[in-house]
């Protein structure tokens, strides 16, 4: 009977994975706040994450520094179809700060992986980054042949 119940709640989430791929960590920050519990990301069955073959939705954070550019289309690769991506903050979508002159930082981020959804900011606030991720996780899910929330 649990293990039953267990199924309909998982089949019903939606699983996001957040990777840094360099920065201020103030989008993480603003990620992490999601699981406080003004905001309490599980009561709309929203799970995070740390491995991309789980996820419905990868978070995207920082600029993409020298390092980054082939790990994250790797990681991209390991996530199930279908791939929904979600660029959160300034850097991942044009560098901002970091992307100096004579610097490695390479923007955007969708240069490298297809981009779902942006969310300008630096950092957005937890409300923004909730709302684009209820936009584009139920189609998600629904596409894989679960159930709509």
């Amino acid at each position: 009977m649990l293990d039953a119940l267990k199924d309909v709640v998982r089949k019903s989430s939606i699983h996001v994975c957040l990777i840094n791929t360099g920065g201020c960590n103030g989008c993480d920050i603003e990620v992490v706040a999601l699981l406080s519990p003004r905001y309490d990301l599980e009561q709309y069955g929203i799970y995070v994450h740390n491995n991309p073959r789980e996820a419905d939705v990868i978070l995207v954070t920082g600029a993409v520094s020298e390092q980054w550019k082939k790990n994250l289309q790797r990681i991209y690769a390991k996530a199930p179809e279908p791939k929904v991506v979600v660029a959160i903050g300034n850097c991942p979508l044009t560098g901002d700060v970091f992307n100096q002159e004579g610097c490695k930082i390479y923007a955007p981020v969708s240069d490298f992986i297809p981009v779902d959804a942006e969310i300008p900011g630096c950092p957005p606030r937890p409300s923004e980054i909730l709302a684009a991720i209820l936009a584009v996780g139920p189609d998600a899910i629904a596409a894989k042949g679960r159930q709509k929330q």
